[in-house]
């Protein structure tokens, strides 16, 4: 083997560490960002203490594109339950 074919061969597998290595700090990253992510939609949930289905019906209002003036407490049509008066015409 020439000599420059073993660089080439050493800046390959020096190359193939550095990659590893990347990959494993991705990886640990993206699962942080994943747990930093939850945490703070839970705590988002907790403070405007949502319920499961009351969440799951917001999400769905956001993920189907209703508009912003929508009012959200209609949404979840408390059965019984009065609601302040919020400012949008009905």
């Amino acid at each position: 083997m020439s000599a420059k074919l073993k660089k080439l061969g050493a800046e390959v597998e020096k190359a193939r560490a550095k990659w590893q290595e990347w990959e494993t700090r991705t990886k640990e990253l993206e699962a942080r960002y994943r747990e930093q992510e939850d945490t703070e939609i839970c705590d988002v949930t907790r403070t405007y203490r949502l319920a499961p289905d009351e969440l799951a019906k917001l999400l769905s209002m956001v993920k189907n594109n209703l508009p912003e003036t929508a009012p959200i407490q209609e949404a979840f049509n408390h059965s019984g339950t009065e609601t302040e008066d919020n400012g949008y015409e009905e």
